[in-house]
């Protein structure tokens, strides 16, 4: 009988040059595996290339890297190789609204999303009611100065150490995070913002696009940094609207643009398709 398959993901970052995709597939053969995906892009700005494939090989994890290793040193690579379908370990962060977390937590227990939600965090308690309906746990602290919201950042902290996080999603987490939170975490956390031609910030942005007659709403979902709502895209998506909506249905139709854009950002990132190249991704659909 033949040995059982594994199905491997393998992403690669380095130096763009000739040969690299030579030598990769020529290291998959060498451990018995079978290409069932792969993708590649060479970044003309950055001199950067990247490359995502799947294989299917008796070989395990430590065979299959053996075989890469010589490549990976050659061409100086940046290497990660996981299981395919494997759940990521997820921290979810809410506040109050609840159409991202309920569409993550649906997609999650529905099989449609390769994530393990092992916590919710919230600045409210609002949503606690929900995540138990999930089965998740579900933790709520007050950030109302600066003496909680350092408290909150060092439980958000702690959770990631706890439960192996590889993943942190704010789902409409109504807080701005710490310099020092936004470089524990860099490459792996996600934001959502609504996103408005033209933008309108403050209070109530639904009732100041209507008032202005916005025609296009939308989502962007993409890396928390420093730089408020500027970190690297990873999906938008845009709906057409006109002047007989009202505020309600312009508040119903971007919360759920808001919701699709993140499930789709966090499924890719989980799917080890988003690569970062400077300050924007490359992301393999």
């Amino acid at each position: 009988m033949s040995d059982p398959l594994n199905h491997w993901i393998v992403t690669l970052v380095c130096p763009d040059m000739p040969g690299i995709v030579h030598a990769v597939t020529g290291a998959i053969v060498e451990a018995e595996g079978n290409i069932t995906e792969l993708q590649q892009f060479s970044g003309l700005e950055t001199g950067n290339f990247f490359l995502r494939l799947q294989t299917e090989t008796p070989a395990d994890h430590d065979r299959l890297h053996h075989a890469l290793a010589p490549v990976i040193e050659r061409y100086g690579m940046d290497c990660r190789i996981d299981r395919v379908g494997r759940p990521l370990r997820t921290l979810v962060l809410v506040s109050k609204a609840a159409h991202c977390l309920n569409d993550l937590l649906f997609r999650q227990r529905s099989g449609q999303l390769p994530v393990e939600i092992p916590l919710v965090l919230g600045n409210h308690p609002d949503l606690g009611e929900l995540a138990s309906f999930y089965g998740v746990p579900f933790e709520a602290r007050p950030v109302t100065n600066g003496d909680e919201k350092a408290a909150m950042e060092a439980r958000i902290l702690e959770a990631v150490d706890e439960h192996d996080i590889e993943l942190v999603v704010l789902a409409r987490y109504m807080q701005i995070l710490s310099p020092e939170l936004c470089e524990r975490l860099a490459g792996k956390a996600i934001n959502i913002h609504h996103s408005f031609l033209p933008g309108f910030k403050g209070a109530n942005p639904y009732r100041q696009a209507h008032q202005r007659g916005v025609k296009l709403i939308g989502a962007t979902a993409h890396f928390v940094t420093s730089d408020l709502d500027e970190g690297p895209i990873i999906e938008q998506n845009v709906v057409r609207v006109d002047h007989t909506r009202s505020v309600a249905e312009l508040v119903a139709i971007g919360q759920d643009e808001e919701s699709r854009t993140l499930s789709q950002a966090v499924r890719w990132f989980a799917e080890d398709r988003v690569l970062l190249d400077g300050q924007r991704t490359i992301v393999f659909q």
